[in-house]
């Protein structure tokens, strides 16, 4: 064989990376013989892969014969070169395979006011073990009002938004997950605090109020409806504020109120009469792209609704 025949060596295929195992198996055994248990095939198919390996390289890699087994030396130098490419393969096969278990990237979330006081706490606990499956992703929460969160979902500045489920554009794929109650209230300052349950609603159409201009459920809007109009609010903070002053009643969610409640600050009036739910969804965009953070963190809430 003319060992300088071959030139620059080209591609490395699959069949190079197969010849070259078989070439470490036999330098790490010292021989043809002791390799065979280790590859799994014959002393002679094992001679055709060296034989094989050299023509390709060009190269006489090693003396075998009545002599022993012994290295060339360009053979110890193909042996180490193939040894960093064997790594290098390996290191490659586990980094791509951990991409299938690491989570690493962004997720934007919007969220509508006042939702951290809900005591499901199902969007606190996914994030919660979205960081725990993934402790290189980053979380980045926008508070924004509903119109607001529905936008940025539309328009890509948001991966998921938690809204209130009204009005919600068709473009948008929604999930169920959980719904709030909200109650009629009044401040301790108030005239009707110190009253009894079972107040009219021809009664309670006499004292200013504080009606949403915040999207509402239909149960949201006919609760508000016979309220009397003296003052608005964008959120629900906003309206808690004008409660407070004891010059107006309103609905407030009872997670929202609760604090005040426990306080003595706020009573909710006839709550076993004026009362609604709101149910409260998750909204991504039905022509979103693959994402495995949003992913994941969409199967958490989906284990807790």
């Amino acid at each position: 064989m003319n060992e300088r025949q071959a030139g620059p060596l080209g591609q490395v295929s699959d069949f190079d990376i197969r010849m070259l195992r078989v070439f470490k198996a036999v330098v790490e055994c010292g021989g043809f013989t002791a390799a065979e248990d280790t590859l799994g095939i014959s002393r002679s198919a094992i001679s055709l892969h060296m034989n094989d390996l050299e023509r390709r390289l060009g190269l006489r890699l090693c003396q075998r014969g009545r002599g022993g087994f012994s290295l060339t030396e360009e053979g110890r130098q193909v042996f180490d070169a193939g040894l960093t490419l064997l790594a290098s393969l390996e290191t490659f096969r586990t980094e791509v395979n951990g991409l299938h278990h690491t989570l690493r990237g962004e997720l934007n979330i919007g969220i509508s006011d006042s939702l951290v006081s809900m005591p499901e706490l199902h969007i606190t606990n996914s994030l919660s073990e979205l960081k725990t499956q993934g402790p290189a992703v980053r979380i980045n929460i926008a508070m924004e009002v509903a119109d607001s969160v529905i936008r940025g979902v539309s328009d890509g500045r948001l991966h998921v938004g938690v809204v209130p489920q009204v009005s919600l554009p068709t473009s948008l794929s929604v999930k169920e997950l959980y719904d709030e109650t909200s109650q009629l209230y009044c401040a301790d300052t108030h005239p009707l605090y110190s009253e009894k349950s079972g107040m009219k609603m021809d009664e309670l159409m006499a004292y200013d109020a504080v009606v949403p201009n915040y999207p509402l459920s239909e149960s949201g809007r006919n609760a508000n409806a016979f309220l009397k109009d003296s003052a608005s609010a964008a959120d629900r903070e906003g309206a808690a504020f004008l409660i407070l002053t004891g010059q107006y009643i309103g609905y407030l969610p009872n997670h929202l109120a609760a604090p005040w409640v426990s306080a003595g600050r706020l009573k909710a009036i006839s709550p076993e009469r004026y009362f609604y739910q709101t149910a409260f969804v998750t909204v991504t965009r039905r022509d979103r792209r693959p994402h495995r953070v949003l992913e994941a963190f969409l199967s958490l809430l989906g284990k807790r609704s």
